[in-house]
């Protein structure tokens, strides 16, 4: 839903269409438009076109936007702005509607004023989620009337036409994708509710409601506008926010225990760029901090955060010193970010990011705009609340304490580790290869599984480092706690990154780290404290996709002379189906040797309780061997929701936690 200017009298007709090109690309090359044909692009679609909404929302033009989930891989997405316009267009003469719809870079975000403020792919998006999609449906309300027009993969089927009267006022647009262009055309609740969520953070005031409508009984839509008000029992989940960011600081910190009671919360707007920003310290090591450019998440930051920090240390160095609170030494940039949670907005007319996926902000703009506004706003704060401002004080005087504490042991272990010409530790079975690329280490659990795992390995390119126990929980520990621990430190040398302030993930050892543990409750236990390592201290390792779970067999199922490992109960159930002549063993191999002589059976099965007891052939074939194993890669999808998880998990909420367990209790898979 491309979008157009307005003039001084607010119109929003086709003479504001501007046009570049058409959509012929986008589905010879869809990867280069959606960044992946895979899950994370098919979702993609309903951001694209649920952005126009929001535009329209942001724009002051509408305040309620539904998202619905329909049968057959279907999305509907239905906003009360404006609408589309639905006149001739000047230069194609056809209507705005198919010029939008059709045609690549058509739309009004191309330096227009009907949209001061844009989030979209400038008027890219719509088009592209119609050259994607087998069927798409535009309706627009408008004037009293619904205008209609279909699509088949990105071409209209018919003229834009009359359809009825309505009393709304607004765009309904449809569309299934090409299941022959997408990996898959199933849609995640769950991802599509949390990205929603956050947006309607970003735009407070404005009602977002999400149904679900894929097992519903659905009528013929043609004409209709909310679904929500045709009374259809199905799931549903709505947001509105009228405190915006402060209550996105609210939600993350729902399971920490917070420094100061108020939340600091400033929106202002210098020139042309909107500032928001929303803060609150807690008792934690983490920072969490999250920044958005015209509702765009910015997961590298960018200007915006830059005058973010900047303002962030000099105000609180300020505000020390002018009050006496701290001695002559300054806070450094890190010491202030400890245990801050802060969301940082910006809106400008004209944005620039570095590179396509618009990971990071490049306006120069933005950097001054947030250091006068948060800079203002936040000494305004700190003086306005002396006990708030002494609490955050306080904390941050003992992360400069803590920092000297861990750089002295940080330094202790890397000044070692140069001393003896960066000594790889003992219990390491390193691999000959000396490229990383073609390297990989494996983190197993035991010594057991360590003595099968290095008879079992290509010794050329394959690492082994056994673990001996539970690692530490880093959840809560500072650096001079984790060196502390023998098996952390071993791990922090092997990989070759250094870590904390002199992390270098161009120095790893190793372009695959695989955790390696038993499948049993107290392997994953120890993999949820390897993947809190790893989430908080080595991040960059898991966004690099350098991070692996092994996936070594459940199951052994030898069938005469014919052998099969499979992975789930769901594999073997499916393999030998409703077969109940089988002989199940425990592991040893003694089981039925002695017993008296019968038939043989169909299939023998061995259940594997760890690594250890597989013999090196087995663990080679099934769990090392490159050609047959499984691996799953680690990855972060939601960055807000893995912060949560590991908070609850990991975290001293024990309340929060027990609930979390009694909740999903039942999607836990217990080996009895």
């Amino acid at each position: 839903m491309a979008k157009g200017k307005q003039d001084s009298k607010g119109s929003y007709s086709a003479k504001d269409i501007t046009v570049l090109e058409g959509l012929e690309p986008v589905r010879k090359r869809p990867g280069m438009y959606i960044g992946t044909t895979g899950p994370d692009g098919l979702h993609h679609l309903i951001w694209e076109v649920f952005d126009n909404s929001r535009d329209e929302a942001m724009a002051g033009e509408a305040d309620n936007i539904e998202v619905t989930l329909l049968p057959d891989s279907t999305i509907r997405v239905v906003d009360n702005g404006r609408g589309i316009p639905v006149d001739k267009h000047p230069k194609t003469k056809v209507s705005a509607l198919e010029t939008i719809m059709t045609t690549l870079h058509a739309g009004g975000k191309f330096g227009g004023e009907g949209y001061k403020v844009s989030g979209g792919l400038h008027g890219v998006g719509v088009s592209v989620v119609n050259a994607l999609s087998v069927m798409t449906r535009a309706e627009v309300h408008k004037g009293g009337d619904v205008y209609m027009q279909e699509y088949n993969i990105g071409k209209a089927k018919a003229l834009v036409k009359k359809i009825g009267k309505s009393k709304e006022k607004g765009t309904v647009i449809t569309f299934r994708p090409d299941d022959s262009i997408f990996e898959t055309v199933e849609f995640s609740w769950d991802k599509i509710v949390a990205h929603l969520r956050q947006q309607a953070y970003l735009v407070k005031g404005v009602r977002i409601s999400i149904l679900d409508a894929r097992n519903a009984e659905i009528p013929d839509l043609a004409g209709k506008f909310y679904l929500a008000d045709l009374a259809i029992e199905m799931p549903s989940q709505s947001f509105y926010f009228e405190e915006g960011l402060r209550s996105l600081v609210g939600f993350r910190n729902q399971y920490q225990t917070p420094v100061h009671k108020n939340i600091f919360y400033v929106d202002r707007t210098i020139g042309d760029v909107q500032v928001e920003i929303a803060l609150q310290y807690v008792e934690d090591i983490s920072s969490r901090l999250t920044a958005f450019a015209n509702n765009t998440h910015n997961p590298d930051g960018g200007t915006h955060m830059t005058g973010f920090k900047t303002a962030l240390t000099r105000t609180l160095n300020v505000y020390s010193k002018k009050n006496n609170l701290t001695k002559d030494e300054s806070f450094t940039g890190d010491d202030v970010l400890e245990g801050i949670t802060a969301v940082i907005s910006v809106k400008l007319p004209e944005i620039q990011f570095e590179g396509q996926t618009k990971s990071k902000l490049g306006s120069v703009e933005a950097r001054g705009a947030v250091e006068t506004v948060f800079g203002e706003g936040f000494s305004y704060f700190l003086e306005e609340n002396p006990d708030d401002a002494k609490r955050i004080i306080g904390k941050i005087a003992l992360a400069l304490k803590a920092r000297k504490a861990a750089k002295a042991a940080k330094d202790s272990v890397l000044r070692k580790g140069a001393l003896e010409g960066m000594t790889l530790p003992g219990k390491l079975a390193d691999c000959s290869s000396k490229s990383a690329e073609e390297s990989e280490i494996f983190i197993v659990e035991g010594d057991s599984a360590g003595g099968s795992s290095k008879q079992a390995r290509d010794r050329r390119t394959q690492a082994i480092l056994p673990l001996r126990g539970k690692i530490l929980n880093v959840e809560r520990a500072r650096i001079d706690r984790m060196l502390a621990s023998a098996e952390i430190k071993a791990l922090v040398i092997a990989m070759g990154t250094a870590i904390g302030d002199v992390f270098d993930i161009s120095k790893l050892r190793y372009h695959k780290i695989i955790i390696a543990t038993d499948a049993d409750v107290d392997g994953a236990h120890i993999r949820t404290l390897l993947l809190t390592l790893f989430y908080r201290y080595f991040k960059p390792i898991i966004e690099g996709g350098f991070l692996y779970i092994a996936q070594p067999p459940l199951f052994k199922i030898q069938q005469g002379k014919k052998i099969t490992y499979v992975y789930t109960e769901e594999e073997k159930t499916a393999l030998l189906g409703d077969d109940a002549d089988v002989v199940e063993e425990d592991g040893s191999e003694e089981e039925g040797d002695d017993a008296p002589k019968r038939a043989a059976p169909k299939a023998r099965i061995q259940r594997y309780k760890g690594l250890g007891e597989m013999n090196p052939d087995e663990l080679w074939e099934t769990t090392m061997d490159p050609e047959n194993r499984v691996l799953k890669r680690v990855t972060i999808e939601d960055s807000i929701q893995a912060d949560k998880i590991f908070d609850i998990l990991m975290g001293t909420d024990v309340p929060s936690r027990k609930h979390f367990i009694q909740t999903n209790a039942k999607l836990a898979k217990v080996d009895l």
